[in-house]
């Protein structure tokens, strides 16, 4: 890709991100400001490797890269699904109103942020380097740091049933993390 078109890209879709985050970024103590740097170094990331994702579609890394971006779209669809219908939220997908137990949600925590780690991880194998895995270590530590804040939010919000919920699952990998 040309690089003066990357550069555009970059500026449109990290002015969509400024602009989705607005409201967090106002208060750094909100989950939505640790997802806002998530979502800026995945751009990044993506940018880097945007001219690698079809190149040698056969090798090892590329197939792992396939992989892993095939089942965080399919995480994300699933969890964006079932917030929809189980969370019933107010306002987006933000604030739901009620704790969703179900599906990915009955073995983790935050299949959302999880599918995130995936696509984090997923473009790095596209073109795996120094750089990459630089950036895919500083995704995953602001997407942990994201699941924090917001589980404190979330035993704000729901209570004993919250502190019951994170004892029973894991974060983001069933039965591991």
């Amino acid at each position: 890709m040309i690089p003066l078109l990357k550069i555009i890209l970059f500026v449109i879709a990290s002015a969509g991100i400024v602009f989705f985050s607005r409201p967090f970024l106002r208060n750094p103590q909100s989950h939505g400001f640790f997802r806002f740097f998530a979502f800026e170094f995945l751009l990044i990331q993506i940018m880097i490797n945007v001219d690698h994702w079809f190149a040698d579609p056969f090798s090892l890394h590329q197939i792992v890269s396939w992989l892993l971006l095939v089942s965080s779209l399919l995480l994300a669809a699933h969890g964006f699904h079932l917030l929809l219908i189980i969370g019933r939220p107010k306002d987006g997908f933000e604030n739901t109103t009620t704790l969703v137990l179900r599906g990915a949600y009955k073995y983790i925590r935050h299949p959302l942020y999880a599918s995130l780690l995936l696509l984090g991880w997923g473009t790095f194998f596209k073109d795996p380097s120094l750089l990459g895995g630089s950036l895919a270590l500083v995704i995953s530590a602001f997407l942990i740091g994201t699941a924090r804040v917001e589980e404190v939010e979330n035993l704000q919000k729901f209570g004993p049933d919250y502190a019951h919920y994170m004892k029973s699952t894991k974060m983001f990998i069933p039965f591991l993390l």
